[in-house]
């Protein structure tokens, strides 16, 4: 079964750097996928990524890790920077969204501008193949 835990920036604005990475490391260990309102400062996501690859061992893989920054589309116009402007001054630069999962469930965050896909790994192991099969050759 996938799990995904929404979490509110409040719930961990108040906590030092080392508190919140713990925070979301022991989320993503109990194999949940985290949907993180704002994002991570960037020395944060390196401290994140560091720790991280402290703490693999066999039954923790490591995460995957995806940023998604707002501004990009209604940036384009004056109108469009201001607010993102005022919103970066009432938000503390947090706009945004970040997604955190372990290794061993996600394999993959796409994203581009309208979109994001996440796709995950099938529990038993086996390895999914989207599209055509291969033709063999050979006898027939």
């Amino acid at each position: 079964m996938l799990k995904i835990n929404f979490l509110p920036y409040t719930e961990i604005e108040n906590l030092g750097t080392y508190q919140r990475i713990k925070k979301i490391l022991n989320i993503v260990k109990d194999k949940r996928i985290i949907i993180l309102e704002g994002r991570l400062k960037r020395e944060e996501e390196t401290e994140l990524i560091k720790v991280t690859m402290q703490e693999i061992d066999k039954n923790f893989k490591g995460i995957e890790l995806a940023v998604i920054y707002p501004g990009d589309r209604m940036g384009d116009t004056t109108v469009g920077k201001l607010r993102s402007g005022v919103a970066g001054l009432i938000l503390g630069d947090r706009q945004g969204m970040t997604i955190i999962g372990p290794a061993t469930i996600v394999k993959e965050i796409k994203k581009d501008p309208n979109n994001i896909e996440l796709l995950t790994k099938e529990s038993n192991g086996r390895k999914r193949h989207l599209g055509r099969k291969p033709i063999k050759k050979g006898r027939r």
